[in-house]
């Protein structure tokens, strides 16, 4: 389908012609179209901007990252389409491993993720196949299934548009949780040591941006970003922003 760049919501349904031929070509099934839908209409929440809460958010997460001894970044379905690239290169500039992990998981499924993310780039994909060989305590569904060079293994894991089961059970498991996702008042956005509020096709090119900046930072300049952030008190600012747009927009 041919869209008109001039048309008024030309970003989002490119966004979902994209999301479409991802479902075709088997890296996201059916159902990760309605949970796209659900988050976009937070999206239209904030503006679909980057919030000054979400740029605080991407702060504080880029320094738990560059002082992580083992960090892991999780990939579904929906981030591979949305962001598959931008994932790949961010994994190159913090040096850490992708791991696949799936509601509906099937290995023809998680072998199709993992080679499409190889091909673009990435130096290692895990959890496929007998990779993901621990279990989860907590999670009831196949994202139970984690690999122990992994997620198994991490101290902070990345994990963009989560289940809240598995963040709440990563967070019992003393794992430190970075999450992206546009509701704040989610069991995944409560869970997470840092939460940002924002679409993750904005958030993971600010990711990358904020890692370039703070790569040569000290630790001590990076661990002050995290150490002073409070995950609970943004995602009050996050709906703060949100009312106030809303309120603009009213009144308007």
């Amino acid at each position: 389908m041919k869209l008109d760049r001039r048309h008024p919501r030309f970003h989002s349904l490119a966004v979902r012609e994209k999301l479409v031929r991802a479902v075709a070509d088997g890296i996201m099934v059916p159902q990760g179209l309605i949970a796209h839908g659900r988050g976009e209409a937070f999206n239209y929440f904030l503006g679909e901007k980057t919030t000054p809460s979400a740029s605080r958010a991407t702060s504080a997460a880029a320094g738990i990252l560059l002082t992580a001894q083992h960090p892991v970044i999780s990939v579904n379905g929906n981030t591979a389409a949305l962001v598959g690239s931008e994932i790949v290169r961010l994994a190159s500039m913090i040096g850490a491993p992708l791991e696949v992990n799936l509601f509906h998981r099937t290995p023809r499924r998680e072998n199709r993720i993992a080679r499409y993310l190889l091909n673009l780039g990435a130096k290692e994909v895990l959890g496929v196949g007998k990779g993901a060989s621990m279990t989860i305590r907590g999670v009831a569904s196949s994202r139970r299934r984690t690999d122990p060079k992994g997620i198994g293994t991490a101290d902070v894991v990345f994990i963009p548009l989560e289940d809240g089961d598995r963040a709440e059970a990563l967070k019992r498991a003393g794992k430190t949780i970075i999450a992206v996702d546009l509701n704040p008042l989610s069991r995944t956005s409560q869970a997470a040591s840092v939460t940002i509020v924002d679409d993750v096709v904005r958030a993971i090119p600010n990711m990358i941006a904020t890692i370039g900046k703070l790569k040569k930072a000290s630790r001590g300049r990076l661990r002050a970003l995290y150490r002073k952030f409070d995950n609970e008190q943004n995602l009050a600012h996050a709906i703060q922003e949100m009312i106030q747009y809303l309120g603009g927009w009213i009144n308007n």
